[in-house]
């Protein structure tokens, strides 16, 4: 089974990623790979092993021309083709007509991605166009708040902050366990659900609990929510699969081409890589304000300070998860302040009671702002001890 792995041989299948779409211009990112759909089913670690061996030694397919086709509720058909690069990836960007005009709710939508692969053997070109759906998320007219949250330790538990030693330390958890045995942070699910706008929502649709892709098109929320992590793309399915499992929000996930060197695994890059992908969500949804959230392990506080006090009337609320015991750097500490300058709503805390003790009370206008959630979680009359009103790590505004 290992050694099949490594085998550059059998049909390449081009793997779709989460798009989204604006009143004007289409964004879906693929990539072409020689490797089946990946199954993650319980098991041996061994078993688990070998099926996470396959997700990281991954063949990309350089060269391989697809062709993106999505329908507006119009009729309106719009096509663009892009071809694989080095890494396999395609980028598929693609111009809206006026009369795909975004709905007023957010939804989900479908598009279809087809692809030939003449260098297989037997080619026969009648038989060798495949094709695979795709989904596009697409905030309403009426939507006004959007969520960009991060991954690692603010809804996954990983144990690992950016470093070769830290990975080295958790090497099973990354290297064999499956979506349905990963520990989600505490009160993650039901936080998410309700800031995404849908608490009733406690699971996606799915066709099997082992697999990200199905037929069925993910739960559109009242909110739009967008994920932003330094992990490498090839665990996208396993992410997705993990969300399912949980509960929690679907949405495009901006995640990074992974090499083994100080860019890719020191902290910098982290925070650069994040800071960039909110920056282009922003850009793309200008009529949108955003809530942020995310932990301390990985300079998330210092990307979203930045951006808070560059555009302040852009981001709703931040959220920040405390996951360590080191005091809060000079950069940190200048990040917190600069989001509280900027009269942006900020809470931290060791997991997200505090925030469920008040929808539970007060509930949420999903049509509204944040802002309230925040701040009355924050300046509630009864503190909630998750929430960290003084110390090393931070305060709540």
């Amino acid at each position: 089974m290992v050694l099949r792995l490594f085998s550059k041989r059998g049909p390449v299948r081009v793997q779709p990623f989460f798009g989204f779409r604006n009143s004007s211009r289409l964004y879906l990112s693929a990539r072409a790979i020689r490797a089946p759909e990946p199954v993650f089913e319980q098991g041996s670690f061994w078993r688990g092993f070998a099926t996470m061996l396959g997700q990281y030694a991954s063949h990309e397919v350089p060269g391989i021309v697809a062709e993106l086709e999505y329908t507006c509720a119009d009729g309106t058909v719009a096509r663009h083709q892009a071809t694989s690069g080095p890494e396999g990836f395609i980028r598929f960007e693609v111009d809206i007509e006026q009369g795909c005009a975004r709905a007023e709710r957010t939804r989900w939508e479908r598009a279809v991605v087809r692809w030939t692969c003449p260098d297989e053997p037997n080619y026969d070109q009648a038989q060798a166009v495949r094709e695979v759906e795709a989904h596009i998320l697409t905030p309403g007219e009426q939507t006004r708040i959007g969520v960009i949250s991060d991954i690692d330790d603010t809804i996954l538990e990983t144990g690992i902050t950016g470093n070769v030693r830290a990975i080295a330390r958790n090497w099973k958890r990354v290297m064999a366990e499956m979506p349905s045995e990963r520990v989600a942070v505490p009160g993650a699910s039901d936080f998410y659900a309700a800031i995404g706008g849908d608490p009733a929502a406690k699971a996606e649709p799915h066709a099997s609990p082992t697999q990200a892709s199905g037929e069925n098109t993910p739960r559109a929320r009242v909110r739009p929510v967008f994920y932003v992590s330094s992990s490498p793309w090839n665990l996208f399915s396993y992410l997705v699969t993990f969300k399912r499992h949980r509960g929690l929000p679907l949405g495009p996930v901006m995640l990074r081409d992974w090499g083994f060197n100080r860019k890719t695994l020191g902290t910098k890059g982290h925070g650069s890589h994040k800071r960039d992908a909110i920056l282009g969500i922003l850009d793309t949804f200008p009529d949108l304000r955003f809530a942020l959230i995310g932990d301390d392990s990985q300079k998330d506080l210092v990307a979203f300070g930045k951006i808070a006090s560059e555009q302040p009337e852009r981001i709703a609320a931040v959220f920040i998860r405390s996951v360590s015991d080191e005091p809060l750097s000079a950069e940190e500490i200048a990040a917190r302040e600069a989001i509280e300058a900027a009269n942006v709503p900020f809470w931290t805390g060791a997991d997200y009671a505090a925030a469920q003790v008040f929808l539970e009370s007060n509930g949420l206008d999903f049509e509204g702002d944040v802002e309230r959630l925040v701040r009355t979680a924050s300046e509630g009359d009864a503190p909630d001890p998750a929430v960290i009103s003084s110390g090393a790590r931070g305060a709540v505004a």
